[in-house]
């Protein structure tokens, strides 16, 4: 299952079935999981953990050092987990010391030609990135989110579960769960209606979360004005706890509003 033209390194923990293509280079502490496919020319470097059943295709670079100028060697991780399409050209570097030390890639991601995904930026499950989407360091994206193609994200930015942004928008604040922004400087645009709809959200819960984002954006609140209603709502459409719980969470960069 491994080329003879690929290069793996002998302290490289490969399950048996793992396929490797040509040219493609598999660094030390690097441990891939069963059923995971590695095409032709990618790169990995440890000290890095890649899970079960995923498609990593050609010029791929997993686990490369952070592009920090603060990193000194440290010994960082990147871990990436089950049934993750990652497409041509991204790339996905360690973590740092100055945060938990790890770059974090949960299940079943779709992630398109040439994403980049910075240090110390932990991603959930079911995320879709398209072509040129880029995160910078210590950015936290939540289960569900959707990124166009060529959407920035700014450093310490946090994207919550369900939220859209759009095609080469700028976020540079946080986007609360379930909200569209697009943009240069990204602004809201209302909810994630039809995404929510593909995840099997009923009308009455869709109407809900739309009622909770005019309090947040419509109403002429204070913020904190805001989230009390929305806690409020909570009693009724348990969905929506997710987003009390996020506008009640720290923010280095507050939200988009």
């Amino acid at each position: 299952m491994i080329d003879s033209r690929a290069v793996v390194d002998p302290s490289a923990q490969l399950a048996p079935d793992v396929t490797v293509g040509p040219f493609s280079v598999i660094g030390p502490e690097v441990e891939i999981g069963t059923g995971t496919w590695i095409g032709p020319h990618v790169v990995i470097q440890g000290p890095t953990y890649i899970g079960r059943e995923n498609r990593i295709y050609q010029f791929t670079s997993l686990g490369e050092v952070p592009q920090d100028k603060k990193y000194g060697g440290e010994p960082t991780r990147l871990e990436i987990g089950d049934r993750n399409t990652i497409r041509e050209f991204v790339t996905i570097n360690r973590g740092t010391v100055q945060d938990a030390s790890v770059t974090r890639l949960g299940d079943d991601n779709w992630i398109m030609a040439y994403v980049h995904i910075a240090h110390d930026c932990v991603v959930g499950n079911r995320t879709i990135f398209a072509n040129g989407a880029s995160l910078a360091g210590h950015v936290h994206v939540e289960d569900d989110v959707a990124l166009g193609g060529f959407a920035l994200v700014y450093q310490f930015t946090r994207l919550g579960a369900h939220s859209f942004c759009g095609f080469a928008c700028g976020v540079h604040r946080d986007v609360p769960p379930y909200v569209t922004v697009a943009g240069y400087r990204a602004e809201p645009y209302g909810i994630n209606a039809e995404g929510l709809r593909r995840r099997g959200f009923v009308d009455e819960e869709i109407q809900a979360i739309r009622r909770a984002y005019k309090v947040i954006y419509r109403a002429n609140l204070r913020l904190e004005e805001a989230m009390e209603k929305v806690r409020e709502m909570t009693v009724d459409y348990p969905r929506l706890q997710i987003l009390a719980d996020f506008l009640a969470a720290p923010s280095r960069n507050g939200i988009v509003r």
